[in-house]
């Protein structure tokens, strides 16, 4: 056995340590507090902009996005058919490296004229080109979609589809329209949260309730499944790093009771007053030192 005087000194060695850890720790929560924008004010549609298939930009024809009881919904109630008039609600700013965080759910029935494959179906569309490029019959916007997907059918959600797009997946060039996460299947019409962690032309990340379904590499232009477009591709296998935000509107009613976001680009120098610790890709425009 130690003597007493040894005791009581690694005592106060392991209190000193554990009270190191501790501030540091509390140091570091504090310093690491995320600053997420909230693109949805949950109030209107200020900042945001629709296209939808057969309209100009920025006419949100027969009030196909409302707010309502603080969510933005995807609305039919002026619709007698769907008529494949597919829409896109885009927010103002384009982005590169960032965390998106979306909750969503499903409500009502699918307009009667809908495709079958879009019964409870929706999407976070990624990395588009200017939503004013697209053309006024073009029914997707080129992008990584984020696909989402309700209950009532057995099938996963926060999947992959990629209109106008390809990927990279386990090395090798994914060129499927879609493929399925490993997310569970969540019947009803319970809210849903999916995050999508994204980085510029190279890591995308799909999560579903913080549990991690899907992952690929090398976003690029390539592929079909885009009609009308007015824009034309860049070039097949550039690669693209950045872009708008859009949630869809394909036939079924749809809500979404928070959109957010981190960005990831930022000032990265631990001397400027707004130095963000979470940020991955350096801004040095951004940094005040003021």
């Amino acid at each position: 056995m130690l003597p007493e005087h040894l005791i009581m000194k690694n005592l106060i060695y392991i209190i000193a340590f554990l009270t190191i850890v501790s501030c540091s720790s509390v140091k570091e929560t504090t310093a690491v507090k995320e600053e997420w924008i909230q693109l949805f004010n949950g109030k209107d549609l200020n900042d945001w902009n629709p296209k939808i298939r057969g309209q100009a930009f920025n006419v949100n024809y027969k009030n196909t996005f409302i707010v309502e009881d603080s969510v933005i919904k995807v609305n039919y109630a002026e619709y007698d058919s769907f008529k494949t008039q597919f829409g896109h609600l885009f927010y103002k700013d384009a982005f590169s490296y960032y965390k998106l965080r979306a909750e969503y759910r499903f409500v009502g029935d699918q307009l009667v004229d809908g495709p079958g494959w879009a019964f409870r179906n929706s999407g976070l569309m990624l990395h588009s080109p200017a939503p004013g490029t697209m053309g006024v019959d073009q029914d997707f916007p080129i992008s990584i979609e984020v696909q989402l997907l309700g209950g009532e059918r057995e099938r996963t959600t926060a999947n992959l589809c990629t209109p106008g797009t390809n990927v990279v997946m386990d090395g090798k060039l994914f060129t499927d329209h879609c493929i399925n996460s490993k997310s569970k299947i969540l019947p009803g019409d319970q809210w849903v949260t999916v995050e999508v962690h994204v980085y510029g032309d190279s890591l995308f990340q799909h999560f579903v309730n913080d549990e991690m379904v899907l992952e690929y590499n090398a976003p690029q232009y390539g592929g079909g499944n885009v009609s009308g477009n007015a824009a034309g591709l860049i070039k097949e296998g550039d690669l693209i790093e950045g872009g708008y935000i859009s949630l869809q509107s394909e036939s079924h009613p749809v809500e979404f009771r928070k959109v957010e976001l981190l960005n990831l680009e930022g000032c990265m120098d631990p001397k400027a007053k707004n130095f963000a610790p979470w940020v991955v890709k350096s801004n040095p425009e951004a940094c005040v030192f003021e």
